[in-house]
């Protein structure tokens, strides 16, 4: 265990940014399963209002470096070409 008084702050702040970060992914990641649900379902009004949201959670997550921002950019192009691919099955 580290004996240095801004060492152990460190050690509180990494923890607390930890958790928020991973409540973050998972709210992207519930975002995400919402969208493929509606979509799965054919309720495509439904999957482009998930669709911008997970858009928009990508891209704050991107801007708080918690991933990359070509990570996000990729998964924004992956699930747009599912939407459309979805509606032209239909």
């Amino acid at each position: 265990m580290s004996i240095r008084k801004s060492a152990k702050k460190t050690i509180r702040q990494d923890s607390v940014r930890r958790m928020r970060n991973r409540g973050d992914k998972s709210a992207l990641k519930t975002q995400i399963k919402k969208f493929v649900s509606a979509t799965k379902s054919h309720d495509f009004d439904e999957a482009g209002k998930h669709l911008s949201l997970a858009t928009k959670k990508l891209d704050k997550i991107a801007a708080k470096n918690i991933i990359h921002k070509k990570t996000a950019s990729r998964k924004k192009s992956r699930l747009a070409k599912f939407l459309n691919k979805q509606k032209a099955a239909v």
